[in-house]
């Protein structure tokens, strides 16, 4: 694979789902730019915003950990700090760990060289320094990410998310070449709405996709996203999403941020976009509904650009509405094709490009749950279906084979001569 080292790959995804193959689109080529959202509202990420404002950074975080260096003890040193979780249901328990913690001594730090871990606990007594600012918060430090406090500590720090992103990746030892980009640059907080085809707007990334369950048996402040559980499926098909902010009038009020510039960056000189795998309207379409983003991947006829299929149904792709109570592959093309369009926004004229100019080749696991329409996916110009060996995740449902994959994708770049030899 050396000949394709070069090559250049922007994946737009969710944070979570493609986390088990990103690693290893390293095995392809050096360069690849994550594009992620930055309206995830569950987990730690909702109680620092709660408290602190600003943009969600959990799917960052997440995606920059799995790409961060694992050779080496201090590397792994590093990289278990920054994963490590607090104690969730137990805030007394949760707030002494992290006292511990940013105290400097606790175990985590053991392997962490003293240069390191004074830079490191810098940022994390800044991220405590901002929570103590804020008296009239009482900031709850259960289940709460070290990750995403060190990156909360860095972007009020710098006051920059791409600022704080360029340090979380020189801490977290991310390899030359491999880029984590927010969809959008903001210190505003910012919601993701979702408009469905009976009229009903939901409010909020996690209300969409994965609304948080009480795990405290009736009582206390025990709420988590558990992205493991089936939900039920939406009312009604999802029409649209969009963001909402609340700066400037004080309410809440759709708003139409711009790209992050390097994204369309990326793209111009993009060998490859692959579009998932995640949840289709909250993790894929909040970056593809930017002004730009369809006209720069329309612009580039000669990409390949494969759209991955999860193997399963979530929430947003199923519904009273939809065939069966499920999007088929077409469905789910269309989505993509209307996101990048801006075929529902509320302001300016929508672009009317094919489905063929976005996405000219669809994956799936083998033993997917999603319906493969070929014929129809041929109709709207679509007119390759790779098939991909599968694996089961730890819930037991039907994934990639990550390696399976990757042979896949530089497959297709040989046969569309963007590699020399295979």
């Amino acid at each position: 694979m050396a000949a394709l080292m070069q090559r250049a790959v922007v994946v737009f995804s969710g944070g979570t789902a493609f986390n088990s193959l990103a690693g290893h689109l390293r095995q392809l080529t050096t360069r690849v730019a994550h594009v992620l959202p930055v309206s995830d509202d569950g987990g730690s990420t909702a109680e620092i915003v709660r408290v602190l404002g600003g943009p969600a950074v959990g799917d960052i975080r997440s995606r920059c950990l799995r790409l961060a260096d694992d050779q080496g003890s201090e590397a792994r040193a590093v990289k278990r700090l920054l994963a490590h979780r607090l104690p969730h249901g137990d805030s007394a328990a949760a707030k002494a760990e992290w006292y511990q913690i940013v105290e400097g001594q606790s175990s985590l730090w053991d392997g962490v060289s003293e240069p390191y871990k004074h830079m490191i606990r810098a940022f994390l007594i800044h991220f405590h320094m901002q929570i103590l600012s804020h008296s009239t918060e009482q900031f709850n430090f259960g289940n709460g990410s070290i990750g995403n406090f060190f990156f909360a500590g860095a972007r009020t720090f710098f006051r920059s998310l791409e600022s704080a992103i360029f340090l979380f990746s020189r801490v977290a030892r991310i390899p030359e070449g491999s880029v984590v980009l927010p969809a959008i640059c903001t210190e505003e907080r910012i919601t993701l709405g979702a408009e469905l085809e009976d009229g009903t707007v939901v409010r909020g990334q996690n209300n969409i996709s994965h609304p948080a369950v009480d795990t405290s048996g009736g009582g206390g402040d025990s709420k988590l996203v558990d992205k493991s559980l089936d939900y039920p499926p939406l009312p009604s098909p999802i029409r649209r999403v969009f963001y909402l902010s609340h700066e400037g009038t004080g309410q809440e009020h759709e708003v139409y941020p711009p790209p992050n510039p390097r994204i369309l960056s990326e793209i111009q000189s993009s060998d490859a976009i692959v579009y998932g795998i995640g949840s289709l309207y909250t993790s894929i379409c909040p970056s593809l509904i930017l002004d730009g983003v369809g006209e720069a991947i329309a612009a580039r006829p000669e990409t390949l650009k494969i759209l991955l299929l999860n193997g399963s149904h979530d929430r947003e792709t199923s519904s009273t509405g939809t065939h069966d109570g499920v999007m088929r592959a077409s469905d789910i093309v269309g989505a993509v094709t209307d996101a990048l369009n801006r075929r529902r926004a509320r302001r300016g004229q929508p672009l009317r490009h094919p489905a063929g100019t976005y996405v000219n080749v669809v994956a799936v696991p083998r033993g997917a749950g999603v319906e493969v329409d070929r014929d129809a996916l041929e109709l709207v110009g679509v007119r390759e279906v790779v098939e991909v060996d599968s694996a089961r995740d730890a819930e037991g449902r039907c994934v990639y084979d990550a390696e399976a994959l990757v042979l896949a994708i530089g497959q297709l770049l040989y046969d569309r001569g963007l590699l020399a030899c295979a």
